[in-house]
């Protein structure tokens, strides 16, 4: 099953939490200091705040997959109609390890494509492993 990702900066955080509570009907799955994360069962959506100093707002839009596979083929999807496709391969990232893309739609929208397999006690992106995602040969690879 794929679930939309949803990533939105908020200001006033703990007032943002107990708001998107009351939205879903329970509690974050993950929560640790200025961030939070919800997966309702019933509604097919990883959705996650962070708290921001700026503007606050979408930060981007995503698509978490359940299998490497299932990554691959939507990396392929984008690549046969020449959507921009950066791959970030293995990382640590909001308190996960996952495999990640990423690519934006033509209005400008950022997209994070991205299967995860494990926790990680950091929020800030490293890499952890390989860079490579297969089905992705001849991708521009993000540095990080």
């Amino acid at each position: 099953m794929k679930r939309l990702h949803v990533h939105m900066g908020v200001k006033k955080f703990d007032d943002a939490v107990t708001f998107y509570n009351a939205i879903f009907g329970e509690g974050p799955v993950k929560l640790k200091a200025g961030y939070a994360k919800w997966a309702p069962a019933d509604l097919g959506v990883n959705f996650v705040i962070s708290q921001t100093e700026g503007d606050g707002g979408i930060g981007h839009l995503g698509v978490e997959v359940q299998e490497d596979d299932e990554l691959t083929r939507l990396g392929m999807r984008l690549r046969a109609v020449d959507a921009p496709l950066l791959v970030d391969g293995d990382v640590s990232c909001c308190y996960a390890k996952s495999k990640k893309a990423w690519s934006e739609d033509p209005g400008g929208i950022t997209w994070e494509l991205f299967h995860t397999y494990g926790e990680d006690e950091a929020f800030q992106p490293k890499r952890i492993g390989s860079d490579k995602v297969e089905g992705f040969e001849g991708v521009e690879v993000i540095a990080r």
